[in-house]
């Protein structure tokens, strides 16, 4: 009976032990908790939104009654520019930018009963919503087109006697797009006839996403989920120039 008591004793004692263990760790995880030297709210954001506090325009070509290209099949140029630039308006507000379209549905600027000098209109007024957004960027999306079906590939364009960092904005996108999506043998070129990139005086760029007169690139320009990923890999591209990388680092 001794012996029985005694081992009772024992494991009351190392059941004390364990509470008392747990309860130092307990405090000693609270005063870790508390004097530790967490990040600030203003780096999470950075963490989480890399595009917390950026404006970005993007302009999907065209609309309304201005259809744009056509393929063979009749796909219309407005339909895929707006449908890639709403996938990539909805990649860049997950990012925490503020995104501004000049468009958001089959529709242009110009006044409704415009006949004569409709497509100027809606230019005009497409640059001075850009303008009054106060964006940091700005992207036009576009397809291309030729008389010919053998050409194919997107490529981009910017305006080389406006924003310094254009150039470098084009290229990454080219590059990134060439990288993720198709490996296309276009390089990025400069464009004098463009009246937006012209008229816009911060970081802009022409994404001509693919030939709507090459039909195996129409249909894939056509298919959702390479719309998609063409978004994705101009949202990407976007990440990059935010953070300021240089081509080719």
């Amino acid at each position: 009976m001794p012996k029985r008591k005694q081992r009772i004793v024992l494991w009351l004692s190392y059941r004390s032990k364990r509470r008392v263990g747990l309860a130092a760790l307990v405090i000693l995880l609270a005063v870790w908790v508390l004097t530790y030297d967490w990040p600030s709210m203003k780096t999470w954001e950075h963490w989480s939104l890399p595009l917390s506090g950026r404006t970005i325009a993007l302009d999907a070509g065209h609309g309304g009654p201005d259809g744009g290209a056509t393929s063979a099949t009749g796909l219309l140029e407005k339909d895929i520019n707006l449908a890639i630039t709403l996938y990539l308006r909805d990649y860049l507000q997950e990012a925490g930018a503020l995104v501004v379209m000049t468009r958001e549905t089959d529709t242009d600027l110009a006044d409704a009963n415009m006949r004569s000098g409709r497509k100027r209109q809606d230019l005009l007024r497409r640059a001075e919503l850009i303008r009054d957004s106060g964006a940091d960027l700005f992207l036009t999306i576009h397809m291309n087109a030729i008389g010919s079906s053998r050409w194919y590939g997107p490529q981009t364009f910017y305006y080389a006697n406006q924003h310094p960092d254009n150039k470098r904005l084009a290229e990454l996108i080219q590059n990134e797009i060439k990288r993720t999506v198709v490996d296309t043998h276009r390089v990025t070129k400069t464009v004098d006839n463009v009246y937006l990139l012209k008229a816009i005086a911060i970081p802009s760029a022409l994404v001509e996403v693919g030939f709507l007169s090459n039909p195996a690139e129409a249909e894939r320009l056509a298919d959702p989920d390479y719309q998609k990923q063409m978004a994705a890999a101009i949202y990407q591209a976007i990440l990059r120039f935010a953070s300021g990388e240089e081509v080719g680092s």
